[in-house]
């Protein structure tokens, strides 16, 4: 029955995965802006940019322009920047090195913070501490990323002098400063998802507190510390699995303006950088792959609430 349940979330997904290919391809080859006038300048002669269109293939067909493009990233093969005249591969592979840690840890510092506090704000519910922990929370979610972040940079860099105000580093330099370049935006990344994160465990937990389960585990001489820390919690933590798969797009999108702020060297940047230059090749390849990345962990967090607890059925296809 779960493989069964699995087979369908996985063949829904592809077809997820082929629309979007489609609308990725339709939004950068059919939006206003000419790569070649780009790359050759407004004074560029008639000859030179039908010859650029060529050289890039962007004389060929619409159809034909896709099923290259889709089957050279289905074997690996995402083609050459138009800007940067190298391997659009190794840009990415580049910049994934700041971006993906960036991401990493700003969901661990979102689910470090937001459980704990949920945990206590629903433990206390109802008490001046939850009713503070809530109106913390609900600051901190209705602040944008960007001014979060040069907040940050203003206190933490330019006032305190604790942590760098930008840059990356890199990890050839060590560890632990790659590390320290990344805690900012990492942190002003998370925060307004730690605040959701604790109010959906607030409330799951509260929930999961009133079944007839926890009732029963009082009843056989469990304490209430016992009741909530052994047998509540772990319950209401699936639903938060849930919400981790949600967030995760969030923070995808998130990274694109931290870096911009922290001036990371991130795909994010990468990103902005080539839809100002319509470089097609780095964006076609790198908004379908963030699409499938986030597909499959989306899918791989879905398997992993429905092993955990079976009772959802379909729900999670």
């Amino acid at each position: 029955m779960i493989g069964v349940t699995i087979l369908r979330m996985v063949s829904g997904r592809v077809m997820l995965l082929f629309v979007a290919s489609l609308i990725i391809f339709a939004a950068m080859n059919l939006l206003p802006g000419d790569p070649a006038t780009v790359m050759l300048g407004l004074d560029a002669s008639p000859e030179s940019l039908l010859a650029l269109h060529h050289q890039l293939g962007l004389d060929t067909p619409l159809p034909a322009r896709y099923a290259h493009w889709i089957s050279g990233f289905l074997h690996g093969d995402l083609g050459r920047s138009y800007i940067y005249d190298v391997p659009v591969s190794s840009l990415i592979v580049e910049r994934l090195q700041s971006s993906l840690p960036l991401i990493f840890l700003a969901m661990l510092l979102s689910l470090g913070a937001g459980i704990p506090i949920g945990v206590i704000a629903a433990a206390n519910r109802g008490k001046a501490l939850d009713l503070g922990l809530m109106g913390v929370l609900q600051l901190f979610k209705s602040i944008p990323d960007f001014w979060l972040a040069m907040m940050m940079t203003f206190l933490f860099s330019l006032i305190l002098h604790w942590l760098p105000a930008s840059g990356f580093p890199g990890w050839e330099n060590g560890f632990f400063p790659a590390i320290r370049a990344l805690i900012l935006p990492a942190i002003a990344l998370a925060i307004p998802q730690a605040a959701i994160t604790a109010r959906f465990m607030r409330s799951s937990l509260i929930e999961t507190l009133s079944q007839d389960f926890i009732r029963t585990a009082r009843a056989q001489g469990y304490s209430r510390r016992g009741t909530l820390w052994r047998i509540a919690l772990p319950n209401a933590l699936i639903p938060v699995l849930t919400l981790a798969g949600i967030q995760l797009p969030v923070l995808v999108t998130g990274s694109i303006i931290v870096e911009s702020v922290f001036s990371l060297p991130g795909c994010g940047k990468l990103l902005l950088e080539a839809v100002n230059q319509r470089d097609i090749p780095i964006v076609q390849n790198l908004v379908m792959m963030i699409v499938t990345g986030v597909m499959v962990l989306n899918l791989l967090m879905a398997a992993l609430v429905r092993w955990l607890d079976p009772r959802l059925g379909e729900e999670c296809s």
